[in-house]
């Protein structure tokens, strides 16, 4: 087996992320926390992946801090961290490029509502401090010392 490069001291914050959460059962077993998924069980019927690697990705993402294994009756339940949270954005950005590249025109997929009036979110936008909405041309990267 290859042996997985770690990311956990790199000096860039994407890399670090990527390694908390970059490999793609973590972030589906995110999205189904987001979706109310608590339980090994229902991640695992929802994903339909191998016990073992779902029992090593969800002790990953609990070592990472980003669920927390909290006792509920007789089971215990994986729930998100406020850490686990702050990957909204990032769920919500994956899930709005995938429906504007991933599908045919007219091919069902899944929405992303709001509760409160059933509708579609709006696009994810990058804003400056002054507001106004920005692209990748009008951005650099700065090393920090």
């Amino acid at each position: 087996m290859v042996k997985r490069t770690s990311f956990g001291d790199a000096d860039c914050p994407v890399a670090r992320s990527v390694d908390a959460v970059g490999d793609w059962w973590s972030l589906l077993i995110v999205r189904d926390a987001f979706d109310g998924s608590r339980r090994f069980g229902e991640f695992q019927r929802s994903l339909g992946v191998a016990k073992n690697i779902l029992s090593a990705r969800l002790k990953a993402l609990t070592d990472n801090g980003i669920l927390e294994l909290v006792p509920a009756g007789a089971h215990n339940e994986y729930v998100l961290t406020a850490k686990g949270e702050a990957l909204f954005p990032v769920i919500v950005a994956l899930r709005q490029w995938g429906e504007a590249f991933s599908f045919e025109p007219g091919e069902p997929h899944s929405e992303l509502l709001d509760t409160r009036d059933g509708k579609p979110l709006r696009p994810l936008e990058i804003h400056a401090t002054d507001g106004r909405i920005i692209t990748p041309a009008e951005t650099e990267v700065r090393k920090l010392a």
